[in-house]
Formats: C-alpha cells, structure tokens, sequence
C-alpha cells in the first residue's frame, strides 16, 4: 500500500515477518517493560477516547482496555494483515475494541474528539513528511487538554546502542528512521503545535535505544 506516493513499510520491513511480529518484538524489545510503561505514563482514566496510532497486532489495546475498561480504544493501522491478527488477539481476550484501516496521514475523525492518542513503534516506520502530517492529525483529533504519548525508537544513548540500532535501519530503512536515531521526533512533535513535549523514558534494548515521549495539546483539558 501507499501513501501520498511513498512506500508504505509493513511490519518488521516486510510483509512476510508480520506473523511473527510479536514474538520478534516481545523477545527483543523489552515489549512488556515499555509497553507498561507508556501505558502508566498515558495516565488513561474511565470515559476517555483514546486512539492507538499505529496499533500493530494490537496488544498494546488490548493492555489498555483491560487497565481500563471503561475506557473506550480506538485503533487505526494501514495494513489489513496486521489488524487480522488484532482483531483476533482482542477478541481473544474478551476486549472489545474498535478497529479501523486507514493511514495515520488522513485520520477519519472529528476534530478536538480524543482525550488520549498514544502509539507504539510506528512513528520509525515513516518518512518525515508522513511523521508531519501525522503529528497534525493527532494534534487535530485531540482534545484542547489531550495528550499524546509514543513508545518509539530514540537517539542512542551510547555507542554501542547506536551500532545495535543499524540492524533496525537496515530492516526498516535509513531515510525513514534517520530522525529518530537523530533525536527529532520531539522537536517534529513541537513542530506540529504540541507543547510540553517531554522525553520520559529510555530504554536500552538488543536493537538499541527505546525512547518514551510525551507531549499535551495546549487548551484547558474539558472535564
């Protein structure tokens, strides 16, 4: 699939290894730890919308909703393969969650609608003018008050987290993980309207450094 003429970058590089995405993830990502993480740091509360940008294989929502369940999860991915599996690990687990094919670049909803947009290993997978236009429909759908929060790949934190995080680049591409292992997405996020952006958390991994952000919308959050 692609978007706005640029090649749309399944899971793990290739569509191919989207089976096996999440033992891939969960044995060499620290997937449980950042994913904890990430989700204490969204500070989701009963009543929230909250939309996963990006969502994968879904286990991120499914941990979301099962937190908090009168929370309502909203999920969007570009790749139909990948929400397959989704759908199934949520109805799996009892979890209901709602699930949407689209691109991050042209979000189907309503202006100022969300309390909560958070995402988890995507933001790597784009170029840096999907990575623009992404960040400014989050910054659309959200609430005056929302907030974002990403789980993504960030700057090294040392030499030998840079020379691990080659083997990303070459599975997933140079151009469109150059501003994270640059350390840019926060300054994409500040571009794109957001304030309070804040790096809350690093990582190291086999495949280098995991780097958890955050940022609000201004606005007085609506109670």
């Amino acid at each position: 699939m692609e978007t706005s003429r640029e090649r749309y970058i399944p899971a793990l590089g290739y569509r191919f290894l989207s089976p096996v995405y999440d033992p891939v993830v969960s044995l060499t990502c620290r997937e449980k730890t950042f994913k904890s993480r990430l989700l204490n740091q969204a500070d989701l509360r009963h009543g929230h919308l909250v939309l996963d940008v990006g969502c994968g294989t879904g286990t991120l929502a499914v941990q979301m909703k099962k937190a908090v369940p009168k929370a309502e999860i909203v999920c969007i991915d570009g790749d139909l393969q990948i929400l397959s599996i989704a759908r199934g690990k949520a109805g799996r687990n009892n979890t209901e969650v709602r699930f949407s094919c689209c691109f991050s670049t042209q979000l189907p909803f309503r202006e100022s609608s969300f309390d909560r947009a958070v995402s988890s290993l995507f933001f790597h997978h784009l170029s840096r003018t999907q990575k623009i236009a992404t960040m400014q429909e989050i910054h659309r759908i959200l609430k005056p008050g929302g907030q974002l929060h990403v789980a993504d790949w960030g700057k090294p934190t040392g030499m030998i987290m840079r020379s691990l995080f080659y083997f990303i680049q070459i599975l997933d591409g140079f151009s469109t993980t150059s501003d994270n292992v640059k350390g840019l997405l926060p300054q994409i996020i500040r571009q794109c309207g957001f304030d309070s952006v804040e790096i809350c958390n690093n990582l190291p991994t086999i495949f280098g450094t995991m780097t958890l952000y955050s940022a609000i919308k201004p606005g007085p959050a609506k109670v």
